[in-house]
């Protein structure tokens, strides 16, 4: 359910009736990303704010929509396609339509990570559960921060939205590297192309 919000914050009387037509217009656009490869230009839109759904990312990455888990991946793809974020809040946008979700902790998580040559050089992929597919460079730079006690390794993948990497795949981000001592302290060295990270792991 979407909730619809006047001026003052109060829940609208008309939230019943623009729901379903925000659902409606909603599912009639996913259906057209269906077509398309590409991640629209969610930063190009402009939308009205329409309310809040409740639909929420687990930091497990799981996504639960009513209580309830979504099950079907590929709607969970279409989904995250119009992710977007805005200070400390996350969103679903279209061009029509800004509906506010809750993200417990990251919208996104990194389930793949490989390294693949081109023209002489080795480069570091990472792959979403979604289905991103991203060189780690200066625009995806990774970061390590302190999740309900746990430090988790996070890397930035598109509009300010980060994903968590995966335990095995971190695993494997671990062995592209090299892990040296400084000062008392685990750090690891990552090279990708030209871009040079380096974490400090422990």
């Amino acid at each position: 359910m979407v909730k619809r919000f006047d001026k003052n914050g109060r829940t609208s009387q008309r939230s019943t009736m623009k729901d379903k037509q925000t659902f409606a217009n909603l599912s009639d656009f996913l259906q057209q990303l269906q077509t398309t490869p590409t991640i629209p230009p969610v930063h190009l839109w402009q939308p009205e704010y329409c309310g809040e759904m409740d639909l929420v990312i687990k930091a497990n990455g799981e996504w639960w929509h009513e209580g309830r888990p979504i099950l079907r991946q590929r709607m969970i793809d279409l989904f995250s396609r119009v992710l977007w974020k805005e200070g400390e809040d996350y969103y679903l946008k279209t061009p029509v339509e800004k509906i506010k979700i809750e993200v417990e902790d990251v919208p996104l998580s990194i389930t793949c990570v490989d390294q693949i040559e081109q023209q002489g050089q080795s480069y570091i992929r990472m792959q979403t559960a979604n289905q991103d597919v991203f060189i780690l460079n200066e625009q995806h730079p990774l970061s390590l921060r302190e999740f309900k006690g746990e430090i988790r390794p996070y890397v930035r993948v598109r509009y300010d939205l980060e994903a968590l990497i995966q335990r095995q795949a971190f695993y494997h981000l671990v062995d592209l590297g090299e892990l040296f001592e400084q000062e008392g302290k685990t750090i690891l060295k990552l090279s990708s192309g030209s871009t040079f990270m380096e974490l400090i792991v422990a």
